[in-house]
Order: C-alpha cells, then structure tokens, then sequence
C-alpha cells in the first residue's frame, strides 16, 4: 500500500483558464497560485487541495468532483452562487436530513458536486 495524504490536486482541460479560475473564484472563493499562459493553479481558502485548469489540454473526461461543505446550506442559495457566477444546474436536494447536496456543471461542462456530510464529531475527515 502507497501512503498518502489523499487528493491533492485534479487538472482539467479547458477552454478559457481566466473564464475558468473567475468561475470557481466566485463559488468557492478560490485564490490563484501559479499561472502561465494557458495554465493556472488555485487553491480553495483553508484547504492544500489545488485545482489546475490547462489550455490546449487533451480532453480526458471525468465523471464528476465533489466539494465537502464545512456546514449545511440552502441548495437554492448554493444553485443561485453558482448560475450568477455563470454555471448551470444539474441537480438539487438532500441525500437524507440536514445533508443537501447541489450538482452543477462549470463553464467548460464538468459535473461538479457540492454536498454536505453529518460526520461523528471523532470522524478522521473533520
């Protein structure tokens, strides 16, 4: 078994890195770490996760990704964040009480997933 800290970053092909990296600034608050012409990096407030948009890349694909939230919230305050900042929305609701979840998908069509998770207070992922 190789030993890890987890996920650490996930790099995307997209059209336009800048449409890209203002997107996710105004839904999760991201702050630019590195950038170079048709690539930049950013990270989420408080995190050591990094999200990498690249230009010109080959298209992989992915099935989705998924942000834990901190704390519950409103999937029609979360759908409203995410279509002003210029994404769409796939679907809504709640996985079961005081768990709602928000699936959308970024300027460039990725299916991303905000959720939130009831965790044993001694649980290793808080």
């Amino acid at each position: 078994m190789i030993r890890t800290y987890g996920l650490t970053h996930i790099a995307l092909p997209v059209k336009d890195v800048h449409r890209t990296a203002l997107f996710y600034e105004k839904v999760f608050g991201t702050r630019t770490m590195y950038r170079r012409p048709g690539f930049i990096q950013v990270q989420t407030p408080g995190s050591h996760d990094i999200l990498v948009f690249e230009e010109g890349a080959p298209a992989g694909g992915s099935i989705h990704f998924g942000f834990r939230l901190i704390e519950p919230a409103d999937p029609d305050v979360l759908a409203e964040i995410v279509l002003v900042a210029g994404g769409g929305i796939k679907d809504k609701g709640s996985f079961g009480p005081g768990e709602p979840y928000l699936f959308f998908y970024d300027p460039d069509g990725y299916l991303v997933e905000i959720f939130f998770e009831n965790l044993p207070a001694n649980s290793p992922y808080l």
